[in-house]
């Protein structure tokens, strides 16, 4: 029975030796009772719960550092001392909210930022720290705004026939953004911007950041004035430079630090997000994989946060399939293969979205989008199928990209680009127009001919209706696809790093690069016997490399983890060879561990190996 409200159902006691209070939660909080949300869970009663004890030299007076409101500097239920520093006084409703907010890895003191020591003493009191991240973080593209780069040419006269926001990614039309504000751009051909330059100030920082010695102007701003009169105006600064005493010789000038990343790191931080509790088993196909994939994404118990389990079967009743047989990495190399191959992208190698209304209703590029960003994120192959265009509708507004005319997949449509492309004069041109008059109507790319130069606008037009405009709402379907678990916003943020696996595909394998892959263990084996598998494991990759054994060392890394590049976020486990006595040759994609026998020679070794690999391959 509740000592409180006197009804029954009272769970919670007083933890205090010979105290045989029971109350409510409800009721022990009203009762300003202390319930601990770590180690073994202890409930204190208000007459035994734990008290802060403060030194007076702490007890100076200081409103509460959250909300900034007046509080008595005496520790009691609803006000708590920081134990890291004596200026943390805090309500306890506030410190909670903060708690829930934060969580785990971001609450902290406001005052000194002291983590462990604040959180433990938070954590007596009562105060309760979910285990997650916080709040701010796991709100999807919470920070997409951020992202937004600025796309306005600032030169003072602006040379560029399509306008002041008419941005050409890698060529001379090229907005560049100043490297010190970010708020100021200008194409590269206004500014006189090499290709090869990394960076570009605008003159307003330009002059903050160079240190004159003297009251005169920077050398940048001088030589802005000259380009001004060569064409290329570029505004002066309203700033004056600062005055400075020190010599000029001493001034350095700022540099902006920077942390490389690799893909590997971006890919491991996404999937800290990935719940081991929640495990999600997916039953497929092979020989309809990409239809039975979709039926196990579209299902209303997916979820692309849990931890991911494939079940190859050739049947489709769960029951059929007891475990788990199947390497999720080689399933999403798969699936990749599916994607690229669906007819939800077109083009030969390079794939651009197609359209399909039907793959549109039913929601397909969605799902393909999401396929891509769990694949990324769960050890698949670099996809490497996607085009140049493609990527920067990613990164960019879609409507200020220009495809070029490998990114047409239709030969009537090129044929119709190349005719207009090649007319060298007006009377061909107009010819050409009359000719694909009902095209160019259709498509909204009809304009008024009057130079041979509109000819460059009628090519842009079309190669903007037929590669993005067409396709506008499967590629914002397909993108919205790709914001699972942040993986879109990770690749706007670091585009480069992303170009590689995305574009590029995965990079050529070495023998040195497989050598260092390989974990090597040994079981049961002398120190000779170690020794000559080793160098025979060293010699055949080498061997391999060189193209004297029957297989490459793409078949060998297939043949131990199902894929046969290393994907961009790594293996988990990462492959491992290992050696034993009377061990029969086999591959465990599932652990990525490859089996190897002890062998006498160097010959019976590649003979072990190649017939074995080629067995699978034939397979396959």
């Amino acid at each position: 029975m509740c000592g409180l409200c006197k009804n029954r159902g009272a769970s919670i006691g007083c933890v205090f030796p010979k105290c045989r209070r029971s109350f409510h939660y409800p009721c022990g909080v009203k009762k300003e009772c202390i319930f601990q949300f770590t180690g073994s869970f202890r409930s204190y009663c208000w007459e035994h719960r734990p008290v802060q004890k403060i030194v007076s030299s702490q007890a100076d007076s200081s409103p509460c550092t959250i909300c900034l409101e007046h509080i008595s500097n005496v520790p009691s239920y609803n006000v708590l001392h920081g134990p890291c520093c004596k200026t943390s006084w805090f309500h306890r409703n506030c410190l909670q909210r903060q708690a829930l907010s934060a969580g785990l890895f971001f609450f902290r003191c406001t005052v000194c930022n002291n983590r462990d020591k604040f959180q433990k003493e938070m954590l007596r009191m009562g105060i309760h720290i979910p285990e997650r991240d916080a709040s701010w973080e796991l709100e999807e593209n919470a920070f997409q705004e951020l992202l937004v780069r600025y796309q306005r040419c600032d030169a003072k006269k602006c040379v560029c026939r399509g306008g002041r926001e008419y941005n050409d990614p890698e060529s001379k039309w090229e907005i560049v953004c100043c490297q010190c504000c970010g708020s100021s751009g200008t194409h590269r051909a206004c500014s006189s911007i090499q290709k090869l330059e990394p960076s570009w100030e605008c003159p307003d920082c330009s002059g903050i950041v160079s240190t004159p010695g003297k009251r005169s102007r920077p050398a940048s701003l001088a030589q802005s004035d000259q380009l001004g009169c060569l064409g290329f105006g570029i505004e002066s600064s309203p700033k004056c430079p600062r005055l400075s005493t020190t010599p000029e010789d001493k001034v350095l000038l700022r540099h902006i630090p920077t942390q490389e990343r690799t893909i590997l790191d971006i890919l491991h931080n996404l999937r800290l997000q990935i719940n081991t509790d929640s495990v999600c088993t997916m039953l497929i196909q092979r020989e309809t994989l990409w239809e039975s994939s979709i039926e196990c994404f579209q299902n209303s118990k997916f979820c692309p946060s849990g931890t991911l389990r494939v079940k190859f079967t050739k049947h489709k009743f769960r029951k059929e399939c007891k475990q788990s047989n199947g390497s999720l990495s080689e399933y999403f190399g798969l699936l990749l293969n599916a994607i690229r191959s669906s007819p939800l992208l077109e083009g030969s190698e390079h794939k651009n979205i197609a359209l399909n209304f039907e793959a549109l209703q039913d929601k397909l590029y969605y799902e393909a989008g999401r396929m891509v960003a769990l694949a990324l994120i769960h050890g698949g192959p670099a996809p490497g199928f996607f085009s140049q265009t493609l990527f920067r509708c990613l990164l960019y507004d879609p409507q200020l990209v220009l495809p070029s005319v490998e990114d047409v997949a239709d030969p009537n449509v090129v044929q119709a680009i190349l005719t207009i492309q090649s007319c060298q004069r007006l009377g061909m041109l107009k010819s050409a127009v009359d000719h694909y008059f009902d095209y160019l109507q259709k498509t909204g790319s009809l304009c008024l001919v009057q130079t041979v130069r509109d000819r460059d606008l009628l090519v842009k037009q079309l190669l903007s209706y037929h590669v993005i405009r067409r396709v506008q709402q499967p590629l914002e379907s397909f993108k919205q696809g790709l914001m699972t678990l942040g993986v879109l916003e990770k690749i706007q943020a670091h585009p480069t790093l992303f170009w590689s696996a995305l574009v590029l595909g995965p990079e050529k394998l070495t023998a040195k690069a497989m050598a260092d892959l390989f974990t090597v263990t040994y079981t049961g084996l002398s120190a000779k016997q170690q020794s000559d598998a080793l160098g025979f494991w060293v010699d055949y990759l080498e061997d391999t490399e060189e193209g004297t054994t029957a297989s490459s060392l793409e078949d060998i890394l297939n043949f131990a983890t199902g894929l046969p590049s290393i994907p961009p976020a790594g293996f988990d486990p990462w492959p491992s060879v290992r050696f034993r006595n009377k061990a029969s040759l086999k591959a465990r994609k599932n652990i990525h561990c490859l089996e190897l026998p002890v062998c006498s020679s160097y010959s019976d070794f590649t003979d072990n190996m190649n017939k074995a690999i080629c067995k699978v391959l034939c397979k396959a």
